[in-house]
């Protein structure tokens, strides 16, 4: 899952990104106001992360301008602005939640995976495809009376199938959501990270589609 993380903080936006890695997630960190609005213009993050007081620009501003184009991403704010009337103007401008620094890392996960679970409809933190169930809280998955925490990148790749079951994503679409900016990837690294879930979990795990890319069964 990749992550755009609009925050000017050094020292928050190192922890904040070395965190999210942490959990599995690719992290596309903005540090100014005139290349967030063209960060905001990338379809493929799952989520963003939006500091109020970027230089150069106004947060509001910002979600104000992207939710006019049509930009439907999740957005949570965060921000050290505390004052009912910015929480209702967050919200009301199109954020999908308000959160005051400093926070706890605990409560933005589970900000975050809350708000993900009401965009995709989910009332629970576990994505489910048949006999797969992936719990998105402790990254535990299982398949087959096997149940084992995944590393965060073989994490990241499960997670992207099993938001939609029964969709194939190419290479290019899965590594779109499993890596960041400037991250070099091998030309063989989605195999690798396929290789080591079928080796835990069996082969019928995961599906290949020949010439089209990987999916996993809806039932």
């Amino acid at each position: 899952m990749r992550v755009l993380l609009l925050e000017d903080d050094a020292m928050i936006g190192e922890g904040l990104s070395r965190t999210l890695a942490e959990e599995g997630m690719s992290v596309d960190w903005v540090r100014a106001g005139g290349e967030a609005e063209a960060a905001l213009a990338d379809s493929g993050h799952a989520i963003v992360l939006l500091d109020l007081g970027l230089p150069g620009a106004e947060g509001f501003d910002l979600l104000k301008a992207a939710r006019s184009r049509g930009f439907d991403t999740p957005v949570l704010i965060i921000t050290a602005r505390d004052g009912l009337d910015h929480r209702v103007a967050g919200l009301d401008l199109g954020a999908d939640d308000y959160l005051v620094k400093p926070f706890e890392t605990r409560e933005l996960l589970a900000r975050m995976r809350a708000v993900l679970r009401r965009r995709a409809g989910r009332a629970t933190s576990y994505l489910v495809a048949g006999a797969i169930e992936l719990n998105t809280e402790t990254h535990e998955l299982s398949h087959a009376d096997i149940v084992q925490v995944l590393p965060a990148r073989e994490y990241a790749l499960m997670h992207a199938l099993m938001e939609r079951p029964g969709r194939i994503l190419s290479r290019a679409q899965v590594e779109e959501r499993i890596y960041g900016w400037g991250e070099e990837v091998e030309s063989n690294a989605v195999d690798a990270l396929i290789y080591s879930i079928r080796r835990k979990f069996g082969k019928d795990i995961i599906f290949n589609v020949r010439g089209a890319g990987w999916m996993v069964q809806k039932s």
